[in-house]
């Protein structure tokens, strides 16, 4: 999609720097190709910015929405669409610094509206929007239907201020459309490229917003998750990633894998940014019965659980099953996150078991494969414009259009999606009793009640694999199945690097346990202090020599 060129804006930063953005158009690019090369770009004044640093920042004066728009817009022309080539981005909202100064005169007259007020936020792009703006889930199959209103979330986000800056790209269809696809690829986007190392995969499925939060693109975005679509990049990318209780954030006018599962949550540089934008994000919402259940536990203000010493007096639960595949090589990453928590007085169990771990992975998939056909064409229904009504249209696009949309993997998870029933089917009705069972009562909940745990702690995924278009993902361990299945939250932040790629430690908790789980992360965050910017490397240094070291160094140190 276009961007409308726009006047410059100058910016009096805090370094009294005065700077200008153009807003220039860009097509959108679908191919396989890997930017080459160091492409370290300049100084950047809002790099590394927190929402509450924005926030001072345009209440002394020394900027303004419409600056801060024009800023992360010139630095998605410099290192998104040229210079290294990220693509994380997949279009930029042409009207943002019109709303950004419509906003900067309200704030004059009335006064902010809250903490996101005038904040640029960017979006995953399965999330609608009813604005010159595409949803498309990275298919070339949606383009050009428009939503005919605003996903609820959306305005929810609008409501409190925040300036939709764009979209990202993502894994296309959250990457349920093939068994053997690559992270961060649609047929839209292209390829989405992990800011630490480009020739490194972001993972996904919420690829662009993890690597545009990490490379300065934006302070903070959206992503949505099913079973790992949050928490893996924000890991790989080295962010904060927050995936909510399923019914905290309405999944209304979102492109759906699977209700049992889907939901949205904010990917930011620091909890602190993960809490702020959850608070407006969360909310009851009468078109999403999941957001309306009984025993629902929703904050106005989750910046209220950043509390210091968050730790001191928490039980934490340390979880080293075989099944999530993690190397060895990765557990003084987790030591030193323990390490940590001890010195600022948590109870560490360690280690504690999880018997039914690995026993819902054929079951999860089941449910997958008959909510996503349920799902999707419930929404695609609801569509206006769109020529897909159901997965069979969508299959037989990509047929039509296999040299754009089918390069690099196929349809098999589309097409056995589209054998499955009603959700009526016993198939999918004891599937899905069984995945609740075995990972929430008798998983999650049992562990926890079992040696009375505050939360659980585990290495999030493994580093970043080699981005592979001829033969797919390659992922090295992953435990965001438990959360996901059980519709849990979980929370993950950076706890080391290894070869200077980041690795993440995710916090579990039980349903409804944000708040719990914000104060600890706030916590470890700050006792770790591993967040470091990335350097856009074209690949990763390697030692000439020596033996495998994983980078655990904590605050203050060279990391």
């Amino acid at each position: 999609m276009l961007r409308s060129f726009h006047s410059r804006i100058v910016l009096c930063a805090m370094s009294a720097l005065i700077v200008g953005s153009s807003c220039q158009g860009r097509s959108d690019r679908a191919s396989g190709g890997r930017p080459a090369g160091e492409n370290a770009p300049a100084a950047f004044p809002l790099e590394e910015a927190t929402i509450a640093g924005l926030q001072d920042m345009m209440a002394s004066g020394k900027a303004t929405s419409e600056s801060l728009v024009s800023l992360y817009l010139e630095r998605i022309d410099e290192i998104d669409r040229s210079g290294a080539g990220l693509n994380a981005v997949i279009e930029t909202n042409p009207d943002a610094l019109a709303i950004a100064r419509e906003l900067d005169k309200e704030r004059k007259e009335k006064g902010p509206r809250g903490p996101l007020h005038g904040i640029p936020i960017l979006i995953k792009d399965n999330i609608d929007t009813a604005d010159k703006m595409e949803t498309t889930a990275g298919s070339l199959a949606l383009l050009g239907s428009k939503p005919a209103k605003d996903a609820f979330l959306v305005e929810r986000l609008r409501e409190a201020g925040a300036v939709i800056l764009g979209k990202t790209n993502l894994s296309e269809w959250a990457n349920f459309r093939s068994s053997q696809s690559t992270s961060g690829w649609s047929g839209r986007g292209g390829q989405t490229h992990n800011p630490y190392a480009l020739d490194r995969n972001p993972s996904g499925s919420s690829s662009g917003s993890a690597a545009a939060v990490s490379a300065n693109l934006v302070a903070v975005a959206v992503g949505t998750e099913t079973d790992g679509s949050i928490v893996s990049p924000a890991s790989c990318c080295g962010i904060v990633g927050l995936k909510p209780t399923v019914g905290l954030v309405s999944r209304s006018g979102i492109v759906p894998i699977a209700h049992s599962q889907d939901t949205a949550g904010p990917m930011a540089r620091t909890v602190a940014d993960a809490a702020t934008l959850l608070g407006a994000m969360a909310g009851p919402d009468p078109n999403d019965a999941a957001t309306q259940v009984n025993g629902i536990r929703i904050f106005q203000d989750y910046r209220d659980f950043l509390k210091p010493g968050g730790l001191r007096g928490a039980r934490i639960g340390v979880l080293r099953a075989r099944a999530f595949n993690f190397s060895k090589k990765l557990d003084p990453i987790l030591q030193n996150a323990i390490e940590a928590m001890k010195r600022e007085g948590a109870e560490i169990v360690d280690p504690v078991e999880f018997p039914t771990l690995g026993k819902t992975d054929d079951s999860e998939y089941e449910v997958l494969l008959y909510e996503f056909k349920a799902d999707l064409e419930a929404y695609l229904a609801a569509r206006p414009g769109s020529s897909a009504r159901t997965l069979a249209d969508l299959i037989a696009f990509n047929e039509t259009n296999a040299g754009r949309e089918m390069s690099f993997f196929g349809l098999e998870t589309f097409e056995r999606a589209a054998k499955k029933g009603p959700l009526t089917e016993k198939a999918y009705v004891e599937a899905l009793a069984k995945d609740r069972e075995l990972m929430g009562e008798k998983g999650i909940d049992a562990v926890l009640a079992e040696h009375k745990l505050d939360a659980l702690v585990v290495l999030t995924n493994g580093p970043a694999h080699l981005t592979d278009l001829v033969n797919g993902d390659s992922f090295s361990g992953s435990s965001s199945s438990p959360a996901a299945v059980a519709g849990y939250p979980t929370i993950t932040l950076p706890a080391g690097y290894v070869f200077g790629l980041p690795v993440g430690v995710s916090l579990i908790g039980r349903a409804w346990s944000e708040p719990e789980l914000i104060r600890l992360a706030f916590g470890l965050e700050q006792a770790l202090g591993m967040r470091k910017a990335p350097r856009l490397l074209a690949t990763v240094e390697l030692p000439p020599t020596g033996p495998f070291e994983a980078g655990v160094g904590g605050r203050g140190k060279d990391r």
